[in-house]
């Protein structure tokens, strides 16, 4: 089931659609419609996630639009805190907001990890220059101007999931994304959540994604293209940048057995090979720690992140 906000004046609606549930789902929308006329409930055959945010969007009229899962947790004075931040701040497209991942018993190390990496992202700046790393926000913490997010196209059904497509077509159209600095969504996670379990949230679908919008940008920088990470993530982004079209110079590792070979037909090199070179270099490391490492190695090489290098794990 998905929520979306649609702002009217001096109330709002709330438009809820329904993706074909089986279960109590309708009947239990009814009664709360009949509670409450701000409910507006709209029912569709079973057509995925894709159609129904869409489906949703066609229905909200206001100018912002707030995305909500059935099974999280939103702060009470979320949508309000969203609401003042776009108002006060009309540079800014998207709106998301700190996060809490729950339950925390048994969570891993990495969900963890990625929960303290998410919420370290905070203004337009950083989510930007760590947008291809992965995704740096959480889809049911947004609010979005409805306006732009059509202007984009809406949705799109992609090989990978729709969150992260849309946050890069907001990125390389030049669109601005920020956080409210507060916990305002509190992230449920299961075994079984669709992060988990659909293949267009596997790291293959991650890196076709990245290596697709890459590829956009890459193309129109006007200068060679060089990858540091000749190890498994590497590997893996340069087959899919090469697919994209676009054939690095060549790649950057420290492993000495790997330095004088080559990868797909690429020559691999070590960092020093970097010094004095107008090139624009794609780090895809993605070994704890590593990324840090390679920046600071760059930034004492006199490249400048985002106009000459990015991180891409």
């Amino acid at each position: 089931m998905l929520s979306m906000l649609r702002q009217t004046m001096p109330d709002f609606e709330l438009v809820v659609v329904d993706d074909g549930s089986t279960d109590e789902t309708p009947e239990i929308l009814r009664k709360l419609s009949r509670l409450d006329a701000r409910i507006i409930v709209r029912r569709t055959a079973h057509l995925g996630l894709v159609s129904a945010l869409n489906t949703g969007l066609e229905y909200c009229s206001g100018e912002l639009v707030a995305r909500m899962d059935a099974d999280d947790i939103s702060h009470r004075f979320r949508l309000a805190e969203q609401v003042e931040f776009l108002d006060t701040h009309p540079e800014i497209s998207v709106c998301g907001s700190l996060v809490r991942i729950f339950p925390r018993k048994n969570l891993l190390g990495g969900m963890i990890r990625y929960e303290q990496w998410l919420n370290s992202l905070v203004n337009p700046e950083e989510i930007a220059r760590d947008i291809f790393v992965e995704s740096p926000v959480v889809h049911p913490s947004v609010m979005l101007r409805r306006s732009e997010l059509v202007e984009l196209g809406g949705y799109r059904d992609a090989h990978w999931v729709e969150d992260y497509d849309l946050w890069l077509r907001f990125h390389l159209s030049g669109k601005r994304i920020a956080k409210v600095p507060r916990t305002l969504l509190f992230w449920r996670h299961t075994a079984d959540r669709v992060t988990m379990t659909d293949p267009r949230c596997s790291v293959e679908a991650f890196l076709r994604a990245k290596a697709h919008y890459l590829g956009i940008m890459l193309r129109s920088i006007g200068r060679p293209v060089v990858l540091w990470g000749a190890g498994q993530t590497g590997r893996r982004l340069l087959k899919h940048l090469m697919r994209e079209g676009v054939a690095p110079e060549a790649v950057v590792d420290i492993d000495p057995k790997k330095i004088g070979g080559r990868l797909r037909g690429v020559p691999v090199v070590a960092p020093d090979w970097l010094v004095g070179k107008f090139v624009f270099v794609v780090a895809a490391v993605s070994s704890l720690g590593a990324r840090e490492l390679i920046r600071e190695r760059l930034r004492e090489m006199g490249f400048a992140e985002s106009r000459d290098f990015l991180c891409a794990a």
